[in-house]
């Protein structure tokens, strides 16, 4: 994405994650990444010393890992900058 695009995206983001819900709030990220420790490590340091439930489940055929974590955060500026922290690990996409 080119950071146009991205500006645009986080910004509507923003302003979408003020809207609907109370801050501080627990967010819910998922994310799927190809099976591979180091980047499903990578996804959990990024929360490291967050308090953050990690929950992660293999694809039917073991290619693929989802990555579901729950996190309490103070506002959507804390919810933005992890998207961004993993968006730096490549092959992870983000829901």
């Amino acid at each position: 994405m080119d950071s146009k695009k991205a500006n645009e995206f986080y910004a509507r983001l923003k302003e979408q994650l003020a809207e609907t819900s109370a801050w501080p709030s627990d967010f819910l990220y998922k994310f799927i990444v190809p099976t591979d420790r180091d980047k499903i490590d990578q996804i959990n340091k990024v929360f490291d010393n967050t308090g953050a439930v990690i929950e992660s489940k293999k694809s039917s055929k073991g290619k693929y890992t989802s990555v579901s974590v729950t996190v309490n955060l103070k506002n959507p500026d804390e919810v933005i900058k992890k998207y961004k922290e993993v968006g730096l690990i490549e092959g992870v996409i983000s829901l």
